[in-house]
């Protein structure tokens, strides 16, 4: 049985999940202590922040982010993507809507994946067309749900919030020598 693509795949979006919403966390925290001569930007100012008039807001980079990872997950499971609203409005709507895709994300069994690699994956934008799923995961699944989270990152780290790249890629287990 080829699961590459679980472990390519699943593991990544769990620990990532788990990395954004402790950014969520400090975020949440951050916009809402009391105001100092900084001038902290409030929780609204932070999830309808844009990097550049073209792009999502703060708010919409997780939600895309999220739907990315339950999405891939479940196109190369072959089972249906959950649908969540995208009617978050505060820190804790999000931390809540990241809990939910870790969740399911983290339910996915590895025996699910059994034909991931060769399994048409057809998105509803792009009509007539598919990818098979190993071009899938490495061409478009992975790499726009990172895009999506450093978007994230980098917005709230442009607006004052100390995070580093520790904060996003979180912990190592490194292994001693």
């Amino acid at each position: 049985m080829n699961t590459d693509i679980y472990k390519n795949t699943v593991p990544l979006f769990s620990v990532m999940l788990e990395n954004l919403y402790q950014i969520l966390e400090k975020a949440e925290k951050y916009s809402t202590e009391k105001m100092t001569a900084d001038k902290k930007p409030s929780e609204d100012f932070l999830l309808n922040y844009r990097l550049f008039p073209d792009m999502f807001p703060f708010i919409m980079q997780v939600q895309i982010a999220c739907d990315n990872a339950k999405g891939a997950t479940a196109r190369l499971a072959g089972i249906d993507i959950p649908k969540f609203e995208d009617n978050e409005k505060t820190f804790a709507e999000l931390k809540t809507r990241v809990q939910k895709t870790k969740e399911f994300v983290d339910n996915i069994k590895e025996e699910q994946f059994a034909k991931a690699d060769t399994r048409k994956i057809e998105l509803p934008y792009v009509p007539g067309k598919h990818l098979l799923g190993d071009e899938y995961i490495k061409r478009y699944a992975v790499p726009n749900f990172l895009f999506h989270l450093a978007t994230a990152y980098n917005i709230l780290r442009h607006n004052g919030l100390e995070i580093g790249k520790g904060d996003y890629i979180g912990k190592l287990n490194w292994i001693e020598n």
